[in-house]
């Protein structure tokens, strides 16, 4: 097969992705402006390699083949490799120490950390599980997860701080505000004196695969720094989500 069938394959399949209900093949040349030979002859070999499936109604999709291959590329992607340099540059940016938080079956964890450029910072270790009711990561994974908002508002909610939310329906406003902001923000609930922040970093379906974290001590935690905080956290997680497939110049 020449490299332009290749290229045009792939051409192909980018189409098919878009349209959940299939395209006929007059569709398909017509996006692609290819002649109607070609693309008869190229979508017969792709159904014939279940990379594609064909209707009794002659609409093409993305066959058994393809949805695997990227099932398995998916699950292939170790987002801390991916998200590290991010992270890095995240960190330099701001100046504050920045994790990168993963859901772990029930837990929410911090998987990785990036230290900022200030002398002063709160040490947090990988892989302890976080409260869901006052910490900026734990609020952000229980508003977007039903079964740990659930889990959450059901259990006991024990109070760190005179900032801590311990009441079950201010906790769930709290939840559904930050849903609506597209953050979540810890303002001293689980630490005196530590501001935290949360953004998620969504994959290719649009689901939360994790969050970039930034902890700020004591004054630095002005409006200014977290204007400037959340746009840059924000940019780093479209350029993660953009390795994670997410088309994010889309959303």
């Amino acid at each position: 097969m020449s490299p332009d069938r290749y290229l045009r394959t792939f051409d192909v399949l980018n189409l098919l992705v878009q349209r959940k209900e299939g395209l006929r093949l007059t569709e398909i040349k017509d996006a692609l402006g290819l002649p109607v030979s070609s693309v008869h002859n190229m979508l017969q070999t792709m159904v014939s390699a279940e990379v594609a499936t064909v209707t009794d109604d002659l609409r093409y999709s993305v066959g058994p083949r393809t949805v695997a291959l990227a099932l398995q590329t998916l699950q292939s992607l170790d987002i801390r490799a991916i998200a590290r340099r991010y992270l890095q540059d995240l960190a330099k940016d701001i100046g504050d120490d920045v994790y990168l938080a993963m859901q772990v079956g029930k837990r929410v964890i911090y998987a990785d950390r990036c230290l900022g450029t200030q002398r002063i910072s709160l040490d947090i270790r990988l892989g302890e599980s976080l409260f869901l009711h006052c910490t900026a990561t734990g609020k952000l994974f229980a508003a977007h997860d039903a079964k740990l908002g659930d889990m959450a508002l059901a259990g006991r909610l024990p109070k760190l701080t005179a900032a801590t939310i311990t009441d079950p329906v201010e906790l769930q406003s709290e939840y559904e505000r930050i849903r609506t902001q597209g953050y979540a923000k810890s303002d001293e609930e689980s630490v005196d004196g530590i501001v935290g922040y949360a953004v998620p970093i969504l994959d290719g379906s649009g689901h939360l695969a994790a969050a970039i974290h930034v902890s700020v001590v004591g004054k630095r935690a002005t409006r200014p720094h977290e204007r400037k905080l959340l746009d840059s956290a924000r940019e780093c997680a479209k350029q993660i989500e953009r390795q994670l497939g997410r088309a994010t110049d889309k959303v």
